[in-house]
């Protein structure tokens, strides 16, 4: 987030962390650890490099016996497309804030619908996976910023207007959901949300 040009220089997948990325990282693991304490746990990580490193930061609070891990490529960020200049890419950002981020696709990319189709994906692996008697307690996905939105917006079924509206979580923030004895996740991170108006916003109006 230091640059936000650096992708129009370098594969967006090849960005590293900063420092204070790594300090981050470190101390989010430390949370975690107070969270699950000696609970097992299972991570899905992005194979962006960023998502590798604070995934390897994170893990340090945990004995290595504690969890298991798997590279996940459907938890990475949406793709921004080739390699362009400082100039084309501002361009493109203001078309995707006027279009909406749902729907505009970035030239050569994915518009955020493609990375909502991802996390639909997903969503039926991981609840295989959870089927399995023998799967760990707990289960973190290491990902970005609006992959977590858009996996929100489908796991709890949110319209495009609320995901719109939903903004991103800071680095490295927990983004939890509890399971319940009905079986039923529990979200229990409370979203931040832009009070700006949309603009294009149209609620379903049903008649009696």
């Amino acid at each position: 987030n230091v640059d936000k040009y650096l992708f129009g220089r370098v594969p967006d997948y090849t960005i590293e962390l900063t420092k204070k990325g790594h300090e981050q990282a470190r101390e989010a693991g430390k949370r975690l650890k107070e969270l699950v304490k000696e609970e097992s746990i299972y991570f899905y990580v992005s194979p962006f490099w960023r998502a590798r490193s604070t995934f390897e930061e994170v893990a340090s609070a945990f004995p290595r016996a504690q969890f298991d891990y798997s590279e996940e490529p459907r938890l990475r960020e949406q793709e921004w497309g080739y390699l362009r200049c400082d100039e084309e890419f501002d361009a493109i950002c203001h078309e995707r804030r006027n279009c909406g981020t749902f729907y505009y696709r970035i030239p050569g990319g994915e518009a955020g619908s493609d990375v909502y189709d991802r996390m639909n994906d997903l969503l039926g692996s991981l609840y295989r996976d959870f089927s399995d008697k023998g799967f760990p307690a707990n289960c973190v996905l290491v990902t970005h910023g609006l992959t977590i939105r858009l996996f929100i917006m489908r796991f709890f079924h949110l319209s495009v207007e609320e995901f719109e509206r939903m903004t991103a979580p800071k680095n490295c923030d927990r983004v939890i959901l509890e399971l319940q004895e009905s079986g039923h996740y529990r979200f229990i991170t409370e979203m931040t949300y832009s009070k700006e108006t949309l603009r294009y916003s149209r609620p379903i109006k049903l008649k009696q």
